[in-house]
């Protein structure tokens, strides 16, 4: 066990006061605090980030351990990390703040959790319900505990500019230990700082979870056709898309926000991609003037985020049901608007990175019932699982125009 030291502990309870107190995201309020100190090494910075996450991860179980009330003031937050500390093994030193616990009580509490499911995963109530109603309790119960546990971490190799072999090779030179997942996939066995090393720099690789790495080869793209990723965000998907066209053919990455495109437009340029331009979604006329263009179309829509819950913990905090009912009804007004840009004998793909059917399943069924869908058939549909394929949530499914 590592050992324990009081600044360490300050930093995790002054991420966690703003990512519950003031509502940040985790991501970006860890990565605040490890960079106000540039004397933390590497495992400082690895201890501070992997239990300010377990502590979000966890956060309504700690609380009903510690009594049920929501921390407020330093102390409290420094008894919360107490908490974790203990389940985690750890032997508390013997601080002010950590001085009157009863770990006899703790552990009592802890027991008592452990039989109720949206305690003993730390879920709010109405999110377990959806969760239960949507997959049923069975399925829902192993799927939730597996979105409890800490993500693995994949990367994609760029067959642009390297093989997955020479990738993990180039990577072991650099101590960082890996092994294949996927044709193009590897998982990360030794964890250093991937973002560090002259592969990612040279645009050897790509950070993107194995689930997500299908969304790509399920569009079936061949070198030379147009191929749009209509929902493109940063470009994960778009990059991947390039690679499998051999950077030959038209690819359109459109998104509403153009900073993210932006942020895509730099990563292209590492990746080596060069048959990618960009467009934001300014008005309804640009997906109207790409009518009929598209030989293959990406729709990897928005979503509620519930499959990313292991890389995303404090979503679960910051979901709500009015948010889960928009964008399921965002997800219809895509697909009904976006598939007009695939061309006869076309081919689409629709994806979320939810685990809920009635925006994955229920969503592909609807639209093939309805005007929009004639002419539409399903070809291929899967869920991944955390607890079966050991990756992210992610549904994918491929569909083909007449």
């Amino acid at each position: 066990m590592d050992r324990l030291y009081p600044a360490h502990i300050e930093a995790i309870a002054e991420a966690l006061s703003n990512i519950f107190g003031e509502n940040k995201y985790a991501d970006r309020e860890i990565a605040r605090v490890l960079q106000a100190d540039k004397r933390r090494g590497s495992k400082d910075r690895a201890f501070i980030a992997e239990h300010t996450y377990g502590v979000v991860r966890n956060y309504r179980l700690l609380r009903h351990v510690m009594g049920g009330s929501k921390p407020k003031k330093r102390e409290d937050w420094w008894r919360l990390i107490g908490i974790h500390l203990l389940s985690e093994g750890y032997e508390l030193p013997e601080w002010r703040e950590f001085g009157d616990f009863d770990e006899e009580e703790l552990k009592s509490r802890w027991d008592e959790a452990k039989a109720i499911r949206a305690l003993r995963e730390s879920i709010p109530d109405w999110l377990d319900k959806v969760g239960e109603e949507q997959l049923g309790e069975e399925l829902w119960t192993s799927t939730l505990a597996a979105l409890n546990e800490q993500a693995p971490v994949a990367l994609r190799a760029n067959t642009l500019k390297t093989t997955p072999e020479e990738l993990a090779g180039v990577l072991a030179s650099d101590g960082i230990g890996t092994e294949p997942i996927s044709a193009n996939g590897l998982l990360v066995t030794e964890r250093k700082n991937l973002f560090a090393t002259k592969a990612f720099k040279q645009g050897l690789f790509e950070v993107q979870d194995f689930s997500s790495q299908q969304a790509a080869p399920t569009l079936e793209v061949e070198p030379g056709q147009t191929v749009i990723d209509a929902c493109a965000g940063a470009g994960g998907k778009s990059l991947h898309l390039a690679a499998l066209m051999q950077n030959k053919g038209r690819l359109i990455s459109l998104d509403i926000h153009e900073w993210k495109l932006n942020e895509l437009k730099k990563r292209a340029r590492r990746n080596g991609v060069s048959n990618l331009e960009t467009r934001p979604i300014t008005s309804t006329k640009v997906i109207k003037r790409l009518s009929g263009k598209a030989d293959r179309l990406l729709l990897d829509v928005p979503c509620s985020g519930l499959g990313v819950l292991r890389r995303n913990p404090d979503a679960k905090w910051k979901l709500s049901q009015d948010f889960i009912d928009r964008v399921v009804k965002e997800q219809t007004e895509i697909i009904t608007s976006y598939s007009r840009m695939v061309k006869p004998g076309g081919k689409m793909v629709y994806a979320t990175c939810s685990i809920l059917p009635q925006e994955n399943d229920a969503q592909v069924d609807a639209f093939l019932a309805s005007p929009a869908g004639e002419g539409w058939t399903l070809e291929h549909k899967h869920t991944f699982l955390p607890q079966v394929e050991g990756f992210d949530g992610f549904f994918v499914s491929r569909l083909v125009k007449e």
